[in-house]
């Protein structure tokens, strides 16, 4: 356990680490405008993470990432892959340009297409059971897109444009100016001049650049809660594994299945945001049950495996902004059968002198109400932390279970 725990720690530092160090190296490196503009205004955790239930929060917000991403969970404390590789291939191979005149002379339906998101990964469950799964996610409406902003930055782009054409006109003045200077109190006031101009003339870029990086910053503040609609297909297998780690059995229940849902959102005032979740799961189900011979009055245990269906309604409030924010959210789940007599009955025929013991049909229980309460913190421009608390209720709201979840996404840039 110590040693779980000491790996997951260092694996976190280590990924930070190498994400901030690329993050200052492009900031001093990159001289366009166009490159340090707001791509995305959140970080969400993956559409798959959402569909697992591997994210803190079950009503994500929008994953128009423009980029690749890497989540890690930590739901469970171990050592184990539990990773989803996210990215957007409409956008790397037909918009992922310096110049975003193409993305911007786009028509509407093209701009949604290259928000075409696809997620691959894989957690470790409850009882050992290795989730595997893929889910795709597209924008079908959002409020603000920080690509299609023009001209936001052309103030600052002149301002410093006039500034470094003074510079390199003052630098030839001071050169020719000392050329001619005999007094050494002259020569030595030049040179000063000279080496403050130089000074400003190698941290031009740089000023120019935080300038930039500063507005993009402010229009991610205003717009952190814009409205938008996204909608998501995910499909995910779970197995029974061995001490060893190896897939042993496919789980016939709710985590093996397809799901299809929306997920949406809109401003509440400047700090707030509410946003639900409508999603439909479909998957089958495997059922045990006893099974009586009223001539024998011998016994049996079977199987029978039914097709179901899983609601799934939640809504959630957050309150920050773009770099803290925390959120409650409620998730309401329901089967598409009530009891498992019912889905058994639905298909199982017995021959005559047969007879179910009802008493004794059993299926995985769906507890029917989720509380999640926790918040997002924005290390950097391309690091999130996702955290909570998960506390599950019974039909009575006794307490289930209550669980800590935490998420790190990276943006791969």
């Amino acid at each position: 356990m110590i040693y779980s725990r000491s790996f997951t720690a260092i694996s976190f530092c280590i990924a930070c680490s190498i994400t901030v160090l690329n993050t200052k190296a492009q900031t001093g490196s990159e001289n366009a405008g166009s490159k340090l503009m707001p791509r995305e205004l959140a970080i969400p955790t993956s559409p798959l993470f959402d569909l697992l239930g591997a994210a803190p929060s079950q009503v994500s917000r929008t994953a128009d990432i423009k980029d690749f991403k890497v989540d890690w969970s930590l739901k469970n404390w171990r050592v184990n892959p539990n990773l989803s590789i996210q990215s957007q291939p409409v956008w790397e191979l037909f918009y992922n340009r310096k110049d975003l005149k193409k993305y911007q002379q786009a028509n509407k339906f093209q701009q949604m297409m290259a928000s075409l998101d696809v997620s691959l990964g894989t957690v470790l469950g409850d009882n050992n059971e290795r989730r595997i799964g893929g889910a795709l996610k597209i924008n079908l409406y959002k409020q603000q897109d920080p690509l299609l902003l023009k001209g936001v930055y052309d103030d600052i782009q002149k301002k410093f444009a006039d500034e470094l054409i003074e510079l390199k006109i003052k630098e030839k003045q001071l050169l020719s100016a000392m050329d001619t200077l005999v007094k050494p109190a002259e020569l030595a006031a030049k040179r000063e001049a000279l080496q403050i101009n130089d000074a400003l003339l190698t941290s031009f870029y740089n000023r120019r650049n935080a300038a930039i990086q500063t507005q993009a910053l402010q229009y991610v503040s205003d717009n952190w809660n814009a409205a938008y609609l996204d909608l998501a297909f995910g499909k995910i297998y779970s197995y029974i594994t061995d001490s060893a780690g190896s897939l042993s059995k496919l789980s016939l229940n709710r985590n093996t299945g397809n799901a299809l849902w929306l997920n949406f959102g809109f401003g509440a005032g400047k700090k707030g945001l509410i946003s639900g979740l409508i999603r439909t799961s479909f998957y089958e189900e495997e059922l045990t049950f006893t099974v009586k011979d009223e001539a024998t009055g011998n016994e049996n245990i079977q199987q029978a495996i039914a097709a179901s269906k899983l609601f799934t309604l939640g809504i959630n409030f957050r309150y920050g902004g773009p770099v803290f924010n925390f959120f409650a959210e409620f998730i309401r789940e329901n089967k598409s059968f009530k009891t498992p007599v019912q889905a058994l009955n639905d298909v199982l025929s017995l021959p005559n002198g047969k007879t179910v013991i009802t008493s004794t049909v059993k299926w995985d229980v769906v507890q029917p109400y989720i509380i999640n309460f926790g918040g997002d913190w924005r290390i950097s421009r391309n690091v999130i932390l996702n955290y909570g608390m998960r506390c599950v209720l019974n039909e009575n709201f006794k307490t289930i279970s209550f669980t800590p979840i935490a998420n790190i996404s990276c943006m791969m840039r």
